[in-house]
Order: structure tokens, then C-alpha cells, then sequence
């Protein structure tokens, strides 16, 4: 009972709903900046998984040589 009357005060819906655009604004340019982080993280782990395969191809072909 006390809770949902103490997180009221937290709450502002504007009269004019002008004031609701650079708030779309700055959380739309956040969206569009975690999307493209999330692309270079990938293509960064793509990267480095073919970098990896490549060391492990590397490293069975010593191991083979070896023990021939």
C-alpha cells in the first residue's frame, strides 16, 4: 500500500507532450549506439574465433609431425 503511493511522486507525464521528443530523441541515438557496439563486438569475436581455429589447425599439424 505505502509503496505504490511513494513511487508516485517518481512519475511526470507532461502537459505538453512536446516535452517527450528529446527524451525519444537521446534514447533513440542510445539504441542506435548499443546496436552498432554490439555489431563491432561481434565481428570482433568472429575475428578472433577464425584466428583461434587457425592456431589450432597450426597446433595439430606440429602435434602430427611430431609423431611422425
Amino acid at each position: 500500500m505505502f509503496l505504490p503511493y511513494v513511487l508516485s511522486f517518481f512519475l511526470y507525464f507532461p502537459e505538453n507532450k512536446m516535452e517527450y521528443i528529446p527524451a525519444l530523441l537521446k534514447l533513440m541515438i542510445m539504441v542506435l549506439i548499443a546496436v552498432l557496439v554490439m555489431k563491432v563486438v561481434v565481428n570482433w569475436s568472429k575475428r578472433e574465433e577464425k584466428k583461434a581455429k587457425e592456431l589450432e589447425e597450426r597446433l595439430k599439424l606440429n602435434a602430427r609431425e611430431k609423431d611422425s
